[in-house]
């Protein structure tokens, strides 16, 4: 059937995306053929397609596209992460619009309502995925939670465990309060808040003084409530002004505890007093200088519960009052952070802030104005408490050492370059990786807590053996020859209190030992970082491993580096001994059109299935490799999708012209032979289009390879090509028109797979070889430098004549008179009748040229002179532009001045700049054409 006039995207997407799956073409199938891997960077099982994902999948599947034509055996593996927190803040919601809640369940029970979820509701996102293009196969869907996966996760727990490399410690952590679980830095959003810097005095104890003859440091806080647990002091050590009393006492006023001051150069000495309170149990510059002071993080103070409200140090030192406080202020009621401010002024220790007025009044406030960089838990929606607290460790130092050296010496190479300096600054001062969460949902830590030794008939506690095993079994068998009791004895809870009644329930029996499990389940990141190989079906020995590990390529935004891409660097090489993949891409970010970035606050978020809605994907996902330039963020921009959306029309258009001349499918993968200069020409360019994308592609260049061929298709096939041999199409025109649509549609189907499908199938009988499957073109041919040189020259003599006749008012189909050098005869021969098709020349003469007006072309160095007397009003014309020329002229040095004046570049808004930038040029060149047409008139 005749193709459709009319390019409707949606209708040619559908189909095609069912046809590539329900046929299993997405599957690796050529075992014979070099394997080729991606791994998708798993989304959130709660999430939905957004402007990143539709970068971040578009260039994967462009890669594997190609490599799957260039013979490769492509696998692009696809699956979702359980995403802990998400997950289970999802199904938490769902139970409290019901007046339920978690705790009326147990572990199991909610459990299995999170499953029951993602059966109905979990994973929409690979159905958006679908109607992206995404090549995966679909068939090995991974998730995280799978058997296997949970298989591969807890081997991984247990060797790390067994190598030391897996530790329990207490340490500060991301607290959220609201969930009540810890966070990993990259779930920690910073928001600006108007808070307050209260300046306090400490008494020196011990009648001690300072050089000055104050009895008192002053100290000053963002976070007056932390005082509670202060345990110390720092000043400079270089700071003259409290040499004398490093090392003395001070006295703390709201708890009479005694705590050292101590010299640390974290103390700013130009940052208000000099003299910074230490809080280390909640404050993480604080943790560090505790450590450097001596404390052990057994010992420092912990004045808050997971709801944050204020509970008894271990010193006993918190008055009473101040017990069971939130640490702010809460539904009207003052926290502890009021009523600390409130007894500090009571009691003459809090140094006013004192502001006087226009009118010269003198006014007293408590604290000074601030806008405070706050951390807040990206999902429970609270300001994030650093907490200390005992949490399972990996060291993240030593599995950091394999991945630096393979990014030293070229087995992981990271493009672009520059971010190789980020990586490592980064690794080389890596902390240790908390990797536990306080949740239900995830992989459960596969460690049991033991009673201690010196007493053997009772139940687990925190401080006790901890047993780290597989299976229950393999730990009960570590029990029971570490307690000296028979297995039997060795008795298992799910927690503490379960623990408790299960020793009652059994000691009656003789010597009986309980564990109970570690309550915790594992960082999401934990089981992500297993991604490459895990999903593969590792630790079994499996044949899918030996062939697509090492994985080839992992394209990942640059913002996971350090959360996703470097620990699965740590976590293949420690495991599989050899790299996770070759190539690391990191690619920028998509940003609103005048910058900005996205985000739900600012309303500037754009759905990308309402570009695919509106554009179709083909032009949505051409935009997005065109614009991709090395890492560099890209900004929307609608009138580009437009564009890309008007170059599949075009597309479209051409095969219909081709359809309509008889030019067909071709049956060849190598060129027809072709003696025209148009035809050889045209295959010349073939040539160089493949030549040039295969070196884009080679060197990640998306936007390289994307523009290669979209200049080739637009420019040089459906401008040129099919306007050379319109009214001239015989056998072997059709031959080598239809080849070359051929490969076109090739080159352009790893960015616009399903307009070139369609294509495909449409122009040939070939419903066995859809366009997925094909060959990557291989033309022999050389560029034919003759035939090149012809037709090149003759595009720039039309391109010169028309831009002319534009410039002059004339019509595009005005015929006039055109003086050639001798030169040129024999040329100008050969193309006579391209000649008077395209440019449209009455005559053609080698006489030299009248005198009077006229128009010069230069073509390489060659002038035609084209006669314009009686052709236009000389006179009129050459004032028109001279007027012209003049405005804009005017209008590029005004915006000249603005650009060369510093305080309108430093202070005005980017966008503005870069829209004054964009306009100077466009006058510019506005101005130099006028110029030209000027000079034409003679």
């Amino acid at each position: 059937m005749p193709m459709e006039k009319t390019f409707d995207p949606a209708a040619i997407e559908a189909k095609w995306a069912h046809a590539w799956e329900s046929r299993g073409l997405f599957r690796p199938h050529r075992p014979d053929a070099t394997p080729f891997t991606i791994v998708n960077p798993p989304p959130n099982v709660t999430g939905a397609l957004h402007i990143g994902h539709a970068l971040d999948n578009t260039l994967q599947d462009v890669l594997v596209r190609y490599e799957r034509l260039r013979g490769k055996d492509a696998l692009w593996v696809v699956g979702m992460d359980h995403a802990g927190i998400a997950t289970q803040m999802v199904v938490e919601r769902q139970l409290e619009a019901s007046q339920d809640k978690r705790t009326n369940y147990s572990r199991e029970d909610f459990i299995d309502k999170v499953w029951q979820w993602k059966a109905e509701s979990g994973g929409q996102i690979t159905g958006q995925l679908r109607r992206l293009g995404c090549s995966m196969d679909w068939s090995r869907e991974q998730f995280t939670m799978d058997p296997h996966f949970t298989a591969a996760v807890v081997k991984v727990f247990v060797d790390l465990h067994k190598k030391g490399l897996i530790y329990r410690d207490k340490r500060l952590v991301n607290w959220d309060p609201k969930l009540k679980t810890a966070i990993s830095d990259l779930e920690v959003e910073t928001h600006e808040i108007q808070g307050g810097f209260w300046h306090f005095k400490y008494p020196l104890a011990d009648g001690v003084t300072l050089d000055d003859g104050r009895d008192y440091i002053e100290v000053a806080t963002t976070r007056p409530e932390t005082m509670l647990a202060d345990m110390a002091v720092a000043v400079h050590p270089d700071d003259a002004r409290y040499q004398s009393v490093i090392g003395k006492d001070i006295l703390q006023p709201l708890t009479g505890r005694r705590f050292k001051i101590v010299a640390d150069e974290h103390a700013d000495p130009e940052l208000g007093s000099g003299a910074v309170k230490i809080t280390p149990g909640h404050d993480f510059n604080d943790f560090d200088v505790g450590k450097r002071a001596g404390f052990k993080p057994a010992e420092m103070l912990n004045m808050l519960d997971g709801d944050a409200n204020v509970i008894q140090t271990s010193d006993g030192l918190i008055p009473t009052e101040y017990l069971g406080l939130h640490r702010f202020k809460r539904d009207g009621i003052d926290g502890a952070r009021e009523l600390v401010v409130q007894r500090m002024k009571e009691a003459g220790f809090l140094i006013p802030h004192i502001v006087t007025s226009k009118e010269g009044d003198v006014v007293e406030h408590d604290a000074e104005p601030r806008t405070i960089q706050t951390p807040f838990g990206d999902r429970g929606g609270v300001v994030i408490e650093p907490w200390l607290t005992d949490q399972w460790y990996v060291d993240a130092e030593t599995l950091a050492q394999p991945p630096m050296a393979a990014v030293r010496d070229g087995r992981i190479n990271i493009v672009p370059k520059t971010w190789e300096k980020t990586f490592f600054n980064w690794m080389e001062n890596i902390q240790p990786w908390c990797v536990s969460r306080q949740l239900w949902w995830g992989h459960r830590i596969p460690a049991w807590y033991g009673p201690r030794p010196e007493e053997l008939n009772g139940f687990g506690y925190s401080d006790g053996p901890i047993f780290v095993g597989d299976t229950e079994e393999d730990v009960r068998a570590e029990a029971a020859s570490k307690y000296a009791v028979s297995p039997q004895r060795i008795f298992f809870a799910d927690n503490a209190s379960q623990a408790s009644a299960r020793w009652v329930e059994n000691s009656i029996n003789g010597d009986t030992v309980v564990l109970y499990r570690d309550p915790d389940v594992l960082d999401t990141w934990f089981s992500s970082a297993l991604w490459p190989f895990a999903t593969l079906g590792w630790p079994e020995d499996s044949d899918l491993v030996k062939r697509h590990y090492p994985n080839d390529v992992l394209i990942s935004g640059f913002d996971i580096l350090f959360f996703w891409d470097a620990r699965m660097a740590m976590q293949g090489m420690e495991f599989m001994g050899d790299v996770p993949w070759k190539t690391l891409y990191l690619h920028g970010l998509v940003r609103a059109p005048d910058g900005a970035k996205m985000s739900k606050s600012k309303g500037n978020v754009v759905d990308p299935l309402g570009l695919i809605d509106q554009y179709g994907a083909d032009a949505l996902r051409f935009f997005m490799a065109a614009m991709e330039s090395q890492g560099r963020d890209i900004k929307m921009d609608d009138a580009r999708l437009a564009g890309y959306r008007n170059f599949a029309t075009k597309l479209w258009n051409a095969a219909r012209f081709c359809e309509a001349n008889g030019i067909s499918a071709s049956t060849t993968l190598a060129a027809p032979a072709a003696t025209l200069p148009v035809n050889r020409w045209i295959i010349g360019e073939v040539a160089a289009t493949v030549s040039a994308m295969e070196t884009a592609f080679a060197a990640y260049r998306f936007d390289e390879a994307a523009n290669a061929i979209y200049s080739f298709a637009w420019d040089r096939f459906c401008d040129w090509y099919l306007e050379l041999i319109k009214g001239a199409i015989d056998d072997e025109t059709k031959a080598v028109a239809g080849w070359v649509l051929d490969q076109i549609l090739v080159m352009l189907h790893p960015f616009m797979p399903f307009i070139t499908e369609e294509l495909w199938t449409g122009l040939g009988d070939r419903a066995d070889y859809p366009l997925i499957t094909a060959k990557w073109p291989a033309p022999d041919g050389v560029r034919d430098s003759d035939a090149s040189a012809d037709i090149d020259w003759l595009i720039k003599l039309v391109s010169e004549l028309r831009g002319a006749k534009a410039e002059l008012g004339l019509p595009p189909g005005a015929r006039l008179t055109a003086h050639f050098p001798a030169s040129l005869k024999g040329r100008t021969d050969k193309l006579a009748a391209q000649l008077d098709r395209l440019a449209r020349l009455e005559a053609i003469s080698f006489d030299p040229a009248p005198a009077g007006a006229s128009a010069q072309l230069v073509v390489e160095g060659e002038t035609i002179t084209v006669p314009l007397e009686g052709v236009i009003d000389i006179a009129a014309e050459r004032d028109r532009l001279s007027k012209a020329l003049a405005a804009a002229a005017k209008e590029r040095d005004g915006l000249a001045g603005r650009l060369n004046n510093p305080s309108f570049v430093e202070r005005a808004k980017p966008e503005a700049v870069d829209k004054a930038r964009a306009d100077h040029a466009a006058k510019e060149a506005e101005a130099d054409r006028l110029t030209a047409a000027l000079a034409r008139l003679g």
